[in-house]
Formats: C-alpha cells, sequence, structure tokens
C-alpha cells in the first residue's frame, strides 16, 4: 500500500514538477518502517535524501531539528521530516524548502486526532519557569493538522487504522493526495540580452528569463552609483542570479562584498560566484544557475568565505554588522536576505559604491515589510539610481506547486496586515482595545493573519516557531487595537520573573533559564540574585500599520496595557536593538535605562538596551539599584566596550537612565575644570573630572542648557575619548581648535550648577 502510493505520489509530482507531501501518522517505529518502504519504491538515489530526526541510525543523511538551516540552498528528491520527539516548526519550513521539484517531502507523525494533545521536546521549550509542560496547549497543532486533511497534494496514511473486516493495526489511506494536475509546462528561456556586458556562459547558466533579467540589472554594480533590488518568493533562483553576477563581477577585477544575516543563507551565491570564476580559470566548461546543487558550503569553512578570481577580483563574505562597515573598500556590496535585517542596518550600506538588495518576499528568513515599506523610501531618497527586477518564475518547481502553498498556509508565510485602504484614516479616537486570545486567533483565521502579518511587519526575524509561541506558550499574551474588526496595532508580551528560590540560585550561577530574558540579563550578567523574584511583563513586540504610523497608536496601546496590568505586576520592561527613535519612544512611555549590551548583535548591528517601568516597590527597588549600576558602569564603559556606540544611543541610554548624580571633585580638578572652560587651561590636565560633569548633565535627560551638538561632544570626547580631529569632522566644527572651544563652552554651565564656592570664585577670576 505505500509503495504504491508513494510511486504513484512521486510520479505525478515529477509529470507536473511539482512536490508532493505524504504524512504518515501513527506509530514511530511503523512510520519509520513506512518511509523507507516509501523510499524503496520511488527509486531515489539514496544521496538525494535527508532526514530530520532527533535520532540518529539511518542510512541517509540525517539532519537535526535544530540544525534544519543546513538544508538551506540545498535540493533533494525526498525529506522526511520526523514529527514524534521535537516537531520545530522552523525546521518544516526548511524542510519543504529543500524539497526539489518532483520530489517528496514525508511526514512522520503520531497519530493525526492526538497529535495536538501530545508533548514534545519543542514543547518543552515553550514551558518557560514559572510555567510548566502541562501550561503548554496544542493550538499550532491543532491547526497544522487540519490543513493536512484540506489542502490539495497531500496524501494522509493512518498507519494504525482498521484492517477490512474490523481488525486492529493495518493502514488506512485517508487522502491519497492525487491531484491529477497538467503536464508541466517548459520555463521560459533565458537569453542574454544585446546591451549585456558580462561573459556569455553567464547568461548561459540562467534557467528562467527573470533570471536573465535580474542579472543584466546586477551588471549596472559595475558602476558607482547603483543599486538594484531584487525581490521574489523563494525557489525563484534570486540568490543564484546574484552569485552569478558576482562571479562576473570579480572576474572583471571588481571586491564584491556579500553579506546576509548568516553565511548560511549566502551558500547559494558562493556556489555560483564560484562556477563562474572557475569556469573562466578552467577556460572551458559551463556554470549552471541551478537553485541548489546539492553541495552546500561549510558554515565554519573560513576559505569557504572568500572566492579569488584570477585577476585580482573576490566575492568575500562578511557578517551584516561587519559589512556595513564596508571594509577594505569593496567597489559594490550584495546584501542577501535583506527583508531579515534591520532598516537601520540597511541604511549603512548606502554608503557603498554600488549596492543590491536581494530579499525574499514571503519566507522564514525574513520577511518584515521594514525593508519593502520603511526602507524602500530611505532608498528612493538617496542619490543611487534604482533597478527594480522582481522573479515570479519558480526554478526548483513548477508554478502552482501544493506544497509551496501549504507551507505558507500552515507556518503563516503570506502572513500581512490588513490592507491600507481598510485602516487608512484610523485614529487613536476610532480604536477599540482587546484581548487576542489564542482561542480567538485559532478560530478566526483572518484576525490570526492580520495579527501575526502586524509582527512579521514590525520586526525582521520573525519566523514560523514564533506563530507556534503565539499559539500555544503559556508566559506570552497578545493584546490589539482595533478599528471596526481590522487590527491597527498588535503587542505580545511575555510574563516574566517570580521564579522561585532554587532557580533564582540556578540562574544566578549561570543556568539559562528560558523565556525569562530580563531577570536573566540582570542576574547571570550584572550580577543580582534577587533580580528574579519581581514579576515582570516584558514587551517582546509592539507594531502599529505603516498606514497609520506617527497617530499615537503604539503609546495608546503601551497605555492601555499598562492600565490593565498595573497592580498585577511588579515593573514593564522591554529589551531592543537601540537607536534613538526607540530609546525616545520608551522613555516617553515611562521607561528607563537599566542595561547597554557590550557587544553588538551580528544581525541588527546594534546593542541591546533594556528598560523598565516600575509598577509597584519592588519594581522601583529594582529600578532604582540597577539605574545606579548603570550610571557607574557606564562612567568607564564608554571609554572602552562602549567607544563606538552611536552618541545619540549614548544620551539616550543617559537620558533614560533615572540615578541620582552628584559631582564630588577635589580643590585641584575644579581649578583645572573652571581654567579650561573659562580661563587658558587644557581639558587633559583633569579628564576624570569632565568624565564626572558630563556624567551628572547627560543622566536623566538633564541637559543642563547645552544643545544637541554640545552633548554629542561630551559624549565624543569627554565619555568615549575620541581624537579631536575627528570628532571635529564628525560634528561639523571648522577646526580641531574650534571643536576645543567649543568644549569649554559647553563645560561653563555645567560649572556654574554644580560648581563648589571655590569653583565659582575661580570662575570669577576669569570672568572679571
Amino acid at each position: 500500500m505505500i509503495a504504491e502510493l508513494a510511486r504513484a505520489l512521486k510520479r505525478e509530482a515529477e509529470r507536473a514538477n511539482q512536490r508532493r507531501l505524504l504524512v504518515l501518522a501513527g506509530g514511530r517505529d511503523r512510520g519509520i518502517d513506512a518511509v523507507y518502504d516509501a523510499i524503496g519504491a520511488v527509486d531515489v538515489d539514496e544521496g538525494g535524501v535527508s532526514f530530520v530526526s532527533t535520532r540518529e541510525g539511518f542510512r541517509f543523511e540525517r539532519v537535526a531539528p535544530r540544525g534544519a538551516d543546513e538544508l538551506l540552498g540545498r535540493t533533494r528528491e525526498v525529506v522526511v521530516l520526523d514529527c514524534h520527539d521535537r516537531f520545530v516548526p522552523n525546521a518544516l519550513g526548511r524542510a519543504a524548502g529543500a524539497v526539489d521539484g518532483g520530489g517528496l517531502l514525508v511526514l512522520v507523525t503520531p497519530p493525526l486526532d492526538g497529535w495536538p494533545d501530545r508533548r514534545d521536546g519543542f514543547d518543552e521549550s515553550l514551558a518557560v519557569p514559572p510555567f510548566a509542560l502541562a501550561d503548554v496547549t496544542g493550538r499550532f497543532r491543532r491547526r497544522l493538522v487540519g490543513t493536512i486533511r484540506t489542502h490539495p497534494g497531500i496524501a494522509v496514511v493512518d498507519l494504525d487504522g482498521t484492517e477490512p473486516g474490523g481488525a486492529g493495526g493495518g493502514m488506512t489511506v485517508e487522502r491519497d493526495g492525487l491531484t491529477d494536475p497538467p503536464t508541466a509546462r517548459s520555463r521560459s528561456p533565458p537569453g542574454r540580452p544585446a546591451t549585456a556586458t558580462f561573459p556569455g556562459a553567464v547568461y548561459g547558466a540562467c534557467l528562467t528569463a527573470d533570471q536573465s533579467r535580474a542579472v543584466r540589472a546586477l551588471e549596472s554594480l559595475s558602476t558607482p552609483g547603483s543599486a538594484v533590488v531584487v525581490e521574489s518568493d523563494r525557489g525563484r533562483g534570486k540568490s543564484s542570479a546574484a552569485g552569478l553576477a558576482a562571479g562576473a563581477l570579480a572576474l572583471d577585477g571588481h571586491d564584491v562584498l556579500v553579506t546576509a544575516p548568516a553565511f548560511r543563507n549566502a551558500v547559494e551565491v558562493f556556489a555560483r560566484a564560484r562556477e563562474v570564476i572557475g569556469v573562466a580559470e578552467d577556460g572551458d566548461g559551463e556554470a549552471t544557475a541551478e537553485a541548489g546543487d546539492g553541495e552546500a558550503i561549510a558554515e565554519d569553512d573560513e576559505e569557504s568565505r572568500t572566492v579569488d578570481a584570477p585577476n585580482g577580483g573576490r566575492v568575500r563574505f562578511a557578517t551584516p554588522a561587519v559589512a556595513a562597515e564596508l571594509p577594505e573598500g569593496p567597489d559594490c556590496a550584495i546584501v542577501d536576505e535583506a527583508a531579515a535585517l534591520p532598516v537601520r542596518l540597511l541604511e549603512r550600506f548606502l554608503t557603498a559604491p554600488a549596492v543590491a538588495f536581494c530579499t525574499t518576499v514571503h519566507g522564514y528568513e525574513g520577511a518584515g515589510r521594514g525593508f519593502s515599506v520603511r526602507f524602500r523610501d530611505h532608498l528612493a531618497a538617496s542619490e543611487f539610481t534604482v533597478r527594480d527586477v522582481r522573479l515570479d518564475e519558480p526554478i526548483r518547481y513548477a508554478r502552482d506547486d501544493p506544497v509551496e502553498s501549504w507551507v505558507s498556509r500552515a507556518l503563516l508565510l503570506d502572513a500581512r496586515p490588513a490592507v491600507p485602504e481598510a485602516v487608512a484614516g484610523t485614529t487613536v479616537d476610532d480604536v477599540r482595545y482587546r484581548t487576542l486570545s489564542p482561542d480567538e486567533l485559532l478560530a478566526n483565521e483572518t484576525l490570526l493573519g492580520e495579527a501575526f502579518g502586524l509582527l512579521v511587519a514590525a520586526h525582521y526575524r520573525t519566523e514560523p516557531n514564533d506563530l507556534a509561541r503565539l499559539l500555544d506558550a503559556p508566559n506570552l499574551l497578545a493584546r490589539a487595537l482595533v478599528a471596526g474588526d481590522r487590527v491597527v496595532a498588535v503587542a505580545l508580551c511575555a510574563r516574566e520573573g517570580g521564579l522561585d528560590p532554587a532557580t533564582r540560585a540556578g540562574m544566578y550561577e549561570g543556568e539559562r533559564v528560558r523565556g525569562n530574558m530580563v531577570p536573566d540579563v540582570l542576574t547571570s550578567q550584572l550580577r543580582d540574585e534577587s533580580a528574579a523574584e519581581p514579576r515582570g511583563l516584558r514587551t517582546v513586540r509592539i507594531a502599529v500599520h505603516h498606514a497609520v504610523r506617527g497617530r499615537g497608536l503604539g503609546s495608546r496601546l503601551l497605555a492601555r496595557i499598562h492600565d490593565e496590568f498595573g497592580g498585577g505586576v511588579d515593573y514593564f520592561s522591554v529589551g531592543f536593538g537601540a537607536t534613538p527613535r526607540l530609546l525616545r519612544f520608551w522613555r516617553r512611555a515611562g521607561y528607563r535605562s537599566v542595561h547597554l549590551s557590550t557587544t553588538r548583535n551580528d544581525a541588527s548591528g546594534e546593542h541591546s538596551a533594556v528598560m523598565l517601568r516600575p509598577d509597584g516597590e519592588a519594581g522601583r527597588t529594582l529600578l532604582d539599584r540597577h539605574a545606579v549600576a548603570l550610571r557607574d558602569r557606564e562612567r568607564d564603559a564608554l571609554s572602552d566596550t562602549h567607544r563606538d556606540v552611536d552618541a545619540d544611543v549614548v544620551r539616550g541610554v543617559l537620558a533614560a537612565c533615572p540615578a541620582p548624580t552628584t559631582v564630588d571633585l577635589t580643590p585641584h580638578e575644579w581649578r583645572a575644570v573652571v581654567a579650561a572652560s573659562f580661563g587658558p587651561g587644557m581639558y587633559d590636565v583633569a579628564p576624570g573630572a569632565f568624565r564626572d560633569l558630563a556624567i551628572a548633565a547627560l543622566v536623566g535627560g538633564n541637559g543642563d542648557g547645552l544643545d544637541d551638538r554640545e552633548e554629542r561632544l561630551l559624549v565624543r570626547k569627554v565619555l568615549q575619548g575620541r581624537q579631536w580631529e575627528s570628532i571635529a569632522e564628525e560634528l561639523g566644527y571648522v577646526s580641531t581648535a574650534s571643536c576645543m572651544r567649543a568644549l569649554g563652552s559647553a563645560v561653563e554651565p555645567l560649572v556654574e550648577r554644580y560648581g563648589t564656592d571655590l569653583a565659582l570664585a575661580e570662575r570669577d577670576r576669569f570672568v572679571d
């Protein structure tokens, strides 16, 4: 039965150049036996089969669910996803994406009726303290099972079904998954445009006309001032086109810098670039633009991250935060999976001589509309000449592939907010605050799609696992503002803290406690053993529809959350990649700084800030002691680990720090400060004294009458110890001498406010 069904599915998939899904539901051992029967029946090469499973011992390649990223950039004839021990939604997306046209995706699942009620290793990750595994629900899998039983192209076999005559232990085919599609049409023929400059072999490697158009547009990267945006859904050959262009540019002597959220996302780019350059080195042969050749470049192979061309050109990889600095002055940059990076980081690539942004429109790599809605405005306002290309024709499989549409539906890869026209006129007076309970979201697909779509739009790293967390995690809750029945703003919040003494002690000793981000930072990193005792509510994500931003809806949503949970928690909190705009937003909402990470996030390029808003005595006590610690820590860190932090980020963090400040200088230090500000003295005589004054002026947002540029000057010179020349250039002073004089002027009001009688008398000597 299994063999016959598998052969029928495979034949239909091959004829239509589509994929088919075979679900084998029942006991795990029977499921694995059935998989081997199916693989044997379809006669595929063992090298084209991958198992995604927590267990080992298969005769085929085995990939752990947590390591399913290894499948990115590869194509397989059959991918088997073992769903028994640890079903990870992210792994489902990656497994499906690796199946080539004509191939099979096989799920080995528990019995479908009971699967939502089972708990596995992934569910354990959702049972964050103080919640237990029993508190985790199965809504995500209940929804998944519903799609399995209704979507076309999915065969379902009940391995524990009833045999003819009523005996148990047989197999029942619930659905055969056959759709009788038309025979696959040939792809649109690629070609080399008459005006093309890349070698013919590069265009000969393209598989569709879409790819040829993308490569032609990417030729412009050889000309400074050019920018290219390449958009597509998954499986359209976007990264292959970028790799072909990168290789051709390197052959022409260009230094091509490639970046992506992780090197594994750029594997296809490097595989194609290596082929193009290899063809040139060999003098013959032919490159190929197949989207996935079954060979992955090792993540930890440093040599694979640079491809050298014969005449000095090269293609090289750097992580986003490093690449944004344009190390070694590349001739052009290619940003792959650009939607998976935050807008602020993308903006930094606009200083490159030429740049391409390649992005997946719908996909777990990152489908944040921050790219399409917000970043495109910055790109349009830049001095670049921008070319847009969209790839629509699939390469790995034919159009209307049922597995692609099922994965998109099951994982909400195509989730999007309400259409702008439906909410465009909304103001704070038009909205209603409401709870988005998991049961309501499960029952209302439109509500779920709009809410999750807003979360995707707001954040560059939203992924299928987050959908499961939204529906099943006991520590999470969602709240929204709606206009009529349309979601215009949504917040995802996490309950944290309230942990027992044993858990707190373990956390203090370095044990990771899931789902308690702020207590973990304060306890394990900042060494506060009692920080996890108060109860907090952390805003994990907050999103406002792009059509109604700037109307106070985000602030209104937060205010309603504060009203609802005030008195039930000790504090509210948030952690985010620190930017001046976000720091201002959270400060206006009553949140105060307690931490700034020492390192930048590799993907976002930002230092992470943690802020608290107390709501009770325990929360105020927690904030007070960590605000003081932050004040004292930053006095030294700003000339060390935080020396390169953006000056406005530093200003924002310190302004939101509520720690009290005092200035206690020796008579000698006061004389030196006064002489440098009002008289002929020098800053270098007492830099520590200036540092104390700068901290006093900036912490708590006192300002002391200083303008923005003067505050930046205090940060750059006094706190971060930058060179005068670089500060003068950055802040727009006409010379280093004028910059030095400006520092003296900036310190004058600080002397007036904090100076002792001795200091003021010393000032009078110079003023008189």
